[in-house]
């Protein structure tokens, strides 16, 4: 088999590595293939004939990539084009004279489902596209994007042919089936059209660069008990779609602005996982932008916190998840505060309870019952390698309807107003039936990879009244680090195909507003050398600030995001 055929193949794992090969390898590993990513980061396939068992026995947690979803955007009604969300965020203003921002010159990157790309919102006058790059993880039958190994590229002259001589059966690989990828770009990006009764999108005029991800391979997804059908993204690819933007923007000597409207409950929660150390890295360049959707999970109650009680050498917290009907299996992540150490058992619902796990180290304990057909897989790695914290990792397969309690319980001397530990089930749509704490808290529900430091993170809110959306992730992150970083509309958002509500649309428009703001700064020159830090930073100094609220706040952060409040700070008006 090629390279190229092993990275496709279902017989090769995944497996990231953030230091260089061959030391990133298990032991006596000899049919692999290594794609770099970056000087110190890279992913190994390796064929699962040489590998036991994925788990924390062989692997680091970091090692094992995580899965991603798509922002969980709904369907909104309403006829004609609503301006508000970006008359709000000032958008709009800022593309009229004097400023005329329009993201002219400017490269916006999209890792998701693909694009549309006959739609006329994608195309200019002419007729022909504004989409630069177009590369489909998925299609190994073309040529590869350079330094990437697998999928297949096209150019902006292979996608203008498709929309001269091509037809609907001989569409481009790239397209998006799904339109989660098209919407996001519809909204960030999308030229004026008249046939949608007055719709623009924020930057109206940038350049577009899309990655179309491949789904998550079944060894992924059997391990996180991912439901069959449900769109799935794997850590390994994302990493590569990063690659191929950055590359992309490179080459051409242009900003760049990289939305990412996709998400995870899996994760510390505080920013330290491969992907974000990539991000990261990218956000930290000059004349590039990262913009991140903090997710819609603030109300889906899958977050837990547990809090020790001063004094007491010992305390006890009883965690309930109420399980429906039919789900087959769901995994759940818990992360504790040092110098706090914590042990477990768990009961079933028919009341069959397991013997107290004290931890002495890395170890994996199995649980099964009598009475129960449900099988527990519970991993436990004492200090994380990439953030430090204690990780518990919970995989229950075929759990029995009805309420599991996790009996946990803390040692050590940890702040009773802080918490011992946190515990977060998976997204809403990586579930088939229903899972959610008894008493959940709604904050630190912003999901991976939001909480990475240096990107621009948004929650969101309905433009029409000012308030904040319930469904929006809520900050802070995990240790108390400053998450949102702003708030953005993204209530009934116009989309290519139709409204939208959800996190997707609010990363969207910021995604459109860096773009605007790269144009001013980096095309017209009047800030060069600006980068994600300091492009937040003046979106932070411009954001609109109620009376009465304490900023930054869990749910809005600095406040709510305008640009042309942004350039009249920056004017001294």
């Amino acid at each position: 088999m090629t390279d190229r055929e092993k990275i496709a193949s279902e017989d090769y794992y995944d497996v990231l590595s953030d230091f260089t090969q061959p030391e990133s390898l298990p032991v006596a590993v000899r049919d692999y293939v290594y794609q770099r990513i970056d000087r110190n980061l890279g992913v190994t396939y390796i064929h699962r004939e040489e590998i036991e068992q994925i788990g924390f026995r062989d692997f680091t947690y970091r090692s094992i990539p995580k899965i991603y979803g798509l922002s969980d955007d709904v369907p909104a009604g309403g006829s004609g084009f609503n301006p508000s969300p970006l008359l709000q965020s000032g958008v709009l203003q800022t593309q009229r004279e004097p400023l005329g921002l329009t993201g002219r010159g400017v490269v916006i990157g999209f890792l998701d489902t693909g694009i549309r790309y006959e739609d006329a919102v994608f195309r200019k006058p002419d007729g022909s596209t504004r989409i630069l790059g177009l590369w489909d993880q998925n299609n190994n039958d073309g040529r590869t994007p350079e330094g990437l190994l697998y999928g297949t590229e096209y150019t902006r002259a292979d996608i203008d042919a498709a929309l001269l001589y091509g037809s609907e059966g001989e569409r481009l690989s790239g397209y998006d089936e799904n339109g989660h990828g098209t919407a996001i770009a519809g909204v960030a990006a999308g030229s004026a059209s008249e046939s949608l009764l007055g719709f623009t999108g924020a930057a109206p005029e940038a350049d577009i660069v899309v990655v179309k991800l491949r789904q998550a391979k079944p060894f992924l997804r059997e391990y996180y008990q991912i439901p069959q059908g449900v769109p799935a993204y794997s850590e390994s690819d994302l990493l590569t779609a990063l690659k191929y933007l950055e590359s992309y923007a490179l080459s051409l000597v242009r900003p760049l602005v990289i939305c990412v409207g996709l998400m995870t409950n899996l994760g510390d929660h505080a920013g330290h996982s491969v992907l974000a150390g990539y991000l990261n890295t990218i956000a930290t360049r000059r004349s590039r932008a990262v913009a991140v959707g903090g997710g819609d999970e603030g109300n889906s109650a899958h977050h837990y916190e547990g809090y020790a009680t001063a004094g007491l050498v010992e305390t006890t917290d009883l965690v309930e998840i109420r399980v429906g009907e039919g789900i087959q299996g769901f995994v759940a992540e818990l992360w504790g505060t040092v110098p706090a150490s914590h042990s477990i058992s768990i009961r079933s619902p028919g009341g069959e309870t397991t013997d107290r796990v004290d931890f002495r180290g890395r170890e994996s304990r199995d649980f099964s019952f009598v009475f129960e057909d449900t099988g527990i897989r519970v991993e436990h790695v004492p200090v994380e390698e990439g953030s430090g914290d204690e990780l518990i990792f919970f995989r229950f397969t075929d759990p029995t309807p009805g309420v599991w309690t996790i009996r946990v319980t803390i040692r050590g001397d940890v702040p009773a107003d802080k918490p011992a530990f946190h515990i977060w089930l998976p997204l809403r749509n990586f579930l088939d039936g229903e899972a959610y704490f008894l008493k959940p808290s709604p904050y630190v529900t912003l999901t991976e990879p939001s909480n990475t430091r240096e990107v621009i993170t948004t929650s969101y809110y309905r433009s029409e009244n000012g308030s904040f959306y319930g469904e929006s992730g809520r900050g802070f992150a995990r240790l108390a680090e400053q998450k949102p970083d702003i708030c953005t509309p993204g209530v009934e958002v116009d989309t290519p195909l139709g409204r939208r509500t959800g996190s997707g649309m609010a990363v969207a428009v910021l995604a459109g507003i860096c773009a605007q703001f790269m144009e001013w700064a980096v095309v017209e020159d009047n800030r060069r050398w600006v980068e994600s830090r300091e492009l937040k930073n003046y979106l932070i100094r411009g954001a609109v600030r109620r009376e009465g609220e304490s900023y930054p706040s869990r749910e809005w952060g600095y406040g709510a995001v305008n640009i042309e409040r942004t350039f009249e700070v920056i004017a001294g008006l």
